[in-house]
């Protein structure tokens, strides 16, 4: 299996994504690892990699203000582009990257292609909840205006992903809404509510964002609108949770003291809303494995999102969901749905 990573995106360089891509060699060495990214800046950071890790030049880099369509057409020597373009000629079974989104989404599009069918493939990270089990939202911006038959398409391949790499073995899906009422919703969510309860998916119905985090359901769906407002809001909360407990734990003597006694627990709970444990988020949909590493991330989250990318590719979670998708769309009832799908794609 050989996964291909982006040196060149995030915050913190290539330094991250090496150590991230080298601590991962050593946990599995049955990987191949390409490491793509400008030589100078990459190839010192790989004196002691072991002999899965190899490094391919990429000449140009695309940067979080690069307009995404644009830099991906202009800029064909980037890191990005290259890593795509393993993937689409089969020399690599998946890329990361932790760079510009728009325009990893923009290379999974135009170069690597989608599944038959798929007309808006979904960004799915795995978000955290309050007893640490996680919970795969999708989509949270790939697609802000999709239809009902997307929806149930992301229902899909969420159900697939949260199976086979997730290790779910009957995942349930929430469709998420403002309220629990099948009636309630704008026409998007009341359209795709039938659609979900006509599949042969485990649906629950309608979640309300305050029960995705205590885990009401395995796989949330929704539009990339609303997903993306739920995912900064849960990021900004837990920023600010985090601020607020270090100053309650250090303006005080008994604060310090508490502080020392709940240590282990504290450990735990920052464990548990730490987005670096969950991974990547992969865009489902596509003829090969594209997976968006967090731009903050350092190496640990490289490491996870590697191995959570070895699981999908070994567990043929592509070609499934292509068999999933098929035989969804009929038992749905959605034909015309799969019809435009097919037309779009």
């Amino acid at each position: 299996m050989k996964i291909a990573i982006d040196a060149m995106g995030g915050d913190q360089g290539p330094a991250a994504a090496v150590e991230g891509t080298v601590a991962a060699a050593r946990r599995y060495p049955d990987l191949d690892l390409v490491v793509v990214g400008r030589e100078e800046q990459v190839r010192p950071l790989l004196t002691d990699a072991p002999e899965n890790v190899s490094f391919l030049h990429a000449e140009e880099v695309i940067a979080p203000e690069d307009e995404p369509v644009r830099a991906v057409r202009r800029k064909a020597r980037s890191s990005i582009v290259t890593a795509a373009r393993l993937v689409k000629e089969g020399s690599c079974d998946a890329m990361l990257s932790a760079g510009n989104t728009g325009a990893l989404m923009t290379a999974g599009l135009l170069i690597v292609g989608r599944l038959q069918g798929v007309a808006r493939p979904a960004l799915a990270p795995i978000l955290p909840t309050v007893r640490g089990k996680g919970v795969l939202v999708l989509d949270v911006g790939a697609n802000m205006d999709p239809e009902p038959s997307h929806l149930v398409q992301y229902a899909v391949m969420g159900n697939v992903y949260a199976e086979k790499v997730l290790g779910i073995r009957r995942p349930s899906i929430g469709l998420l809404n403002v309220g629990t009422e099948a009636g309630k919703g704008n026409r998007l969510v009341k359209e795709t509510y039938p659609l979900l309860s006509r599949s042969p998916l485990h649906f629950i119905g309608n979640v309300e964002a305050r029960d995705v985090f205590a885990e009401a359901c395995d796989v949330v769906v929704c539009d990339g609108f609303v997903g993306n407002v739920l995912l900064k809001t849960l990021e900004g909360v837990g920023l600010g949770v985090f601020v607020q407990l270090k100053e309650m734990f250090t303006t005080s003597g008994a604060g310090k003291l508490a502080a020392v006694l709940m240590h282990r627990g504290l450990k735990e709970f920052h464990r548990r809303m730490d987005y670096r444990e969950y991974g990547g988020a992969p865009l489902l949909g596509l003829r090969g494995l594209v997976v968006k590493v967090h731009g903050a991330s350092n190496g640990r989250a490289f490491e996870v999102a590697i191995g959570q990318t070895r699981k999908f590719v070994s567990e043929h979670v592509t070609d499934l969901m292509q068999k999933r998708l098929k035989e969804t769309a009929f038992a749905s009832g959605d034909h015309e749905g799969t019809r435009r799908a097919q037309e779009e794609g």
